[in-house]
């Protein structure tokens, strides 16, 4: 429980926020509302009777979806459910008390699951090995148990659109593949689809939206503290190239939903060695 000095208010715009602040928090919604919107409708995220689980970490991307979700909700043509669920990892220095408080001004169901996989990643990895393969195997699994518990029919995750394109550029220049995080997918074990709702909205968006509600984030320090990881070198890369050609990522985004397999190399998604044949077939 919170005691009675630790109040925290709904979301709303503060009552000393300026006229201005107002007007560019208004447009911001509007347009990652429209983003996110689009994406839903884009990839058939969310139907009608669904109950969707969302993912909330605690960081500004999962606070903001979870936002802009009740938003959409209120005016879809279809009915759901939103049920926030937060995997409290034990990670030191985040009062207990500060979520729970403020998802019960908000008045949307929520769950808290316990699990102390912060020590356990700690414990695992060596001091300067990167975290982020353990605590994401540990969470995955966990939060996939909990959403069969619930009877979520989705889950939804904050990856956005930045995130889509970091990773398909990590895939290229590690992995030899060009792949990214897709904006729908069926788990491994085709029990679960996951959705990630702010696959088109920036995180400049998003960050700033953020900034503007003030949310109570978690900070965390297995992913943050590692300045080495190749996706902060992917970041930094597109940063760049974003301040020498603005709106750069955006055409990236752009072109992974625009792909021509006939002019690309891989002979599992076009059919190069028929072409011969399709050419002789002309001759005759």
């Amino acid at each position: 429980m919170t005691s009675p000095d630790m109040v925290i208010k709904p979301v709303s715009l503060a009552a000393h926020t300026s006229e201005t602040d107002k007007q560019q928090l208004k447009a911001l919604t509007r347009k990652l509302k429209h983003n996110t919107g689009e994406a839903i409708l884009r990839y058939n995220m969310i139907e009608d009777g669904d109950r969707i689980m969302v993912c909330l970490s605690g960081g500004k991307d999962s606070f903001t979806m979870l936002d802009l979700l009740i938003i959409l909700q209120k005016k879809a043509p279809v009915s759901f459910e939103l049920v926030a669920v937060n995997l409290d990892q034990k990670q030191p220095g985040f009062p207990e008390d500060v979520l729970p408080a403020y998802l019960e001004n908000l008045g949307v169901e929520y769950h808290i699951i316990e699990q102390d996989t912060y020590s356990i990643v700690k414990q695992k990895v060596p001091e300067g090995k990167t975290t982020c393969g353990l605590c994401s195997r540990l969470r995955r699994g966990i939060l996939y148990s909990f959403a069969e518990r619930i009877g979520a029919t989705k889950i939804a995750l904050g990856h956005h659109q930045d995130d889509l394109v970091e990773t398909f550029f990590l895939n290229m220049f590690f992995n030899g593949q060009l792949k990214s995080m897709p904006p729908i997918l069926l788990s491994d074990d085709n029990k679960h689809v996951v959705i990630r709702p702010l696959a088109l909205c920036r995180e400049e968006d998003i960050s700033h939206f953020a900034r503007f509600k003030d949310y109570p984030i978690i900070p965390c320090n297995l992913c943050g503290s590692q300045q080495n990881m190749q996706r902060k070198k992917v970041k930094q890369m597109l940063a760049e190239w974003e301040q020498t050609s603005p709106g750069r990522t955006e055409l990236i985004m752009r072109s992974l939903q625009h792909v021509v397999p006939s002019h690309l190399a891989d002979t599992e998604l076009f059919d190069f060695k028929g072409l011969i044949a399709e050419a002789s077939g002309q001759d005759k």
